[in-house]
């Protein structure tokens, strides 16, 4: 997907669910991209969280999410984040979370999935330790 068609895909996603989701998008460099993600992922809002993390990792080996902003998470935004995860992989490509949010980070644990992940603990951490 050009970089060229992602504002349109980022404004989907807040127009569509404006009081439930945010997903924002910044580029760091040709390769990278940074995905901040605010508010509940549930099965309204988790396909166009899939639809904006696919469109990521198909322009950048390293994509960082960051979940700081989530105030709740479901088994659907689970599932997006494990399928994306396991998509990055197996097209070498890389996906860090950062995850200091309490609602995400007791489902990631509550679901055993915090070791399917890489971590860390903000997003400078993510983009420097993952070059």
């Amino acid at each position: 997907m050009p970089l060229r068609a992602l504002p349109s895909i980022v404004a989907g996603v807040n127009s569509a669910y404006p009081d439930i989701v945010g997903v924002q998008v910044a580029e760091h460099g040709p390769d990278t991209r940074v995905v901040t993600v605010t508010g509940e992922v549930d099965a309204l809002t988790a396909h166009q969280l899939s639809t904006v993390l696919t469109a990521q990792l198909d322009v950048a080996r390293l994509v960082v999410v960051s979940l700081d902003g989530v105030q709740f998470l479901a088994s659907a935004g689970l599932r997006v984040l494990f399928e994306v995860n396991e998509l990055a992989a197996r097209h070498d490509r890389h996906l860090w979370l950062v995850c200091n949010s309490p609602a995400a980070t007791r489902t990631l644990e509550t679901a055993g999935l915090w070791e399917h992940f890489t971590f860390a603990d903000t997003v400078p951490d993510a983009l420097n330790n993952s070059s």
